[in-house]
């Protein structure tokens, strides 16, 4: 198993939605596929299959580095920076 990186690593908790919701989605009336609950400030945003992607938006916008499955009966992180994921 690759050894995890430095973001990974250093996750003291899964943070998972509140509300399983994307909250740009929500604004605009928009319709997502799946969501991911960032990390670092606990937004959820949906996933890149999403017409909008704005999980991959937030990381850009923030630098906001690893999220979370939203989705129910999955548990997994990925992240951006280093293009790695782990289950948990």
């Amino acid at each position: 198993m690759p050894q995890l990186c430095q973001d990974l690593a250093q996750l003291q908790g899964i943070n998972v939605a509140d509300e399983p919701v994307c909250e740009e989605c929500v604004k605009t009336g928009s319709d997502w596929v799946h969501l991911r609950t960032c990390q670092q400030c606990g937004k959820t945003h949906c996933c890149d299959a999403s017409p909008n992607r704005h999980a991959t938006k937030h990381f850009q916008a923030t630098g906001h580095p690893v999220v979370a499955s939203a989705e129910p009966g999955e548990r997994w992180v990925w992240c951006y920076a280093h293009q790695q994921f782990a289950e948990y």
